[in-house]
């Protein structure tokens, strides 16, 4: 049997009763206008991972929400070191989901986005080879691509030496992907703050203090801090907070 442990608005205006996915799907939104997204689970002492990996954080309220933000967007765009760590499958969702985002003039799944500066990529991850839309990879203009690669991804590239995400975004706007959800890593959470690109944060706080060792869900050079209002605060009844962060 399939238990789904209630999701309530705490803040603003505190909503009687338990969030269904059409009201959790509504205050999530897609907006009217192109938009970097980017969803991260943390400890409340801010660890990115338990255990070396972020399903330890992670609990079926999480990964609702995250299923809900994967059907928003119009592309999931992942650092390839991730996709590699996390070992990420093809990026597919159920027919209730494929549903909405017809019924909502969306494409049937979102297109998968990696970044990689290196393409250390392997062709035949099922992320890439198994993906029901061809990928993206954003990459530099000096990178050598592995054999067979170019057969299961568009390589797009942007920079030299390092990828220039505001180009990289710009051509996926340019390709109609404008509702973009980030899920990491760390690294390029980092670079696209450092870039100000980041127009929204959803972050899941899971009750648990992971102590020290775990890196926070940010990595880089350091940057000038940055407003990001709250817009509102999910709560859970086993001590799940759900956080979201929006530019105006």
């Amino acid at each position: 049997m399939n238990v789904r442990i209630p999701i309530h608005r705490a803040w603003p205006g505190p909503v009687a009763g338990p969030l269904d996915d059409e009201t959790l799907a509504a205050l999530y939104g897609r907006g009217d206008r192109p938009r970097l997204r980017v969803n991260f689970v943390t400890s409340i002492d801010g660890a990115v991972a338990l255990d070396d990996y972020s399903a330890g954080l992670s609990g079926e309220p999480d990964k609702r929400v995250f299923g809900l933000l994967r059907m928003l967007c119009d592309a999931l765009v992942v650092a390839a070191g991730t996709l590699r760590h996390e070992g990420y499958r093809a990026v597919r969702l159920d027919e209730t989901r494929r549903a909405w985002r017809r019924a909502h003039g969306l494409a049937a799944y979102p297109t998968l986005v990696v970044v990689s500066g290196s393409l250390r990529l392997d062709p035949a991850q099922a992320a890439l080879a198994d993906a029901p839309v061809r990928p993206v990879v954003l990459t530099t203009d000096d990178a050598t691509a592995p054999a067979g690669l170019t057969e299961v991804a568009d390589l797009v590239r942007c920079g030299t030496g390092r990828v220039d995400l505001a180009a990289g975004l710009a051509e996926l706007r340019r390709r109609g992907l404008d509702h973009l959800l980030c899920e990491g890593g760390p690294q390029l959470f980092g670079a696209l703050t450092a870039a100000d690109l980041v127009d929204e944060v959803c972050l899941t706080v899971a009750p648990l203090l992971a102590g020290p060792g775990a890196g926070r869900i940010t990595a880089g050079a350091a940057g000038p801090a940055r407003d990001l209002p709250l817009r509102h605060v999910l709560a859970t009844d086993d001590g799940v907070l759900m956080l979201r962060h929006a530019r105006d």
